[in-house]
């Protein structure tokens, strides 16, 4: 796959993913809903929900630096035929004090309303075939130990459960990996 191929906005049956901006103000209020949200938030990376829309702008404005530099990897906003509904995102993940890895993370986060729909299993299959393309060996799928619905689409995406890990973020999580069949 070149990289031209990889720039480009990902289609699935029901779903568009593609890069978000900071300057696009519906993308700026779709963040700042998704994690302005308690029960979505306290799966995030932070914890807690956001408070301020600014805290959006800033959280889109470092989505490249997040992805890296790879051109498959990349940070997605999920889009139904309503707008936006969530993220995905296929990028490095980094390792806990102590460990060294170049793991490829697979993750996602969507709105309450849209729970239950299938969408973050039908954008992780568009990721994992993206990765595919792009020639990654394996992925990872982090989640909260508590985190049940997560842990069913790492199931769905048949994953394999390495149960309780503290190889990323510093934090003890459950983790998934998906090897590349291909390889």
């Amino acid at each position: 796959m070149s990289s031209a191929d990889l720039s480009r906005t990902v289609r699935t049956q029901r779903l568009t993913l593609r890069p978000l901006s900071a300057d696009d103000p519906h993308d700026v209020d779709g963040i700042f809903d998704l994690f302005g949200r308690a029960e979505v938030a306290r799966w995030s990376g932070l914890r807690v929900p956001m408070t301020d829309r600014q805290q959006a702008v800033d959280r889109i404005a470092g989505q490249p630096a997040r992805a890296g530099d790879h051109p498959a990897a990349g940070i997605f906003g999920v889009f139904d035929d309503d707008g936006f509904v969530g993220v995905t995102m296929l990028v490095p993940i980094p390792a806990s004090r102590g460990f060294s890895n170049d793991d490829v993370e697979i993750g996602w986060h969507y709105l309450p309303r849209v729970w239950g729909r299938g969408y973050a299993t039908e954008a992780a299959r568009a990721m994992v075939q993206r990765g595919w393309d792009a020639g990654f060996g394996e992925l990872v799928a982090v989640t909260d130990p508590e985190n049940g619905p997560s842990q069913a689409v790492c199931g769905r995406l048949d994953m394999s459960d390495l149960g309780l890990r503290d190889d990323w973020y510093d934090e003890t999580l459950r983790a998934f990996r998906l090897e590349n069949p291909h390889q």
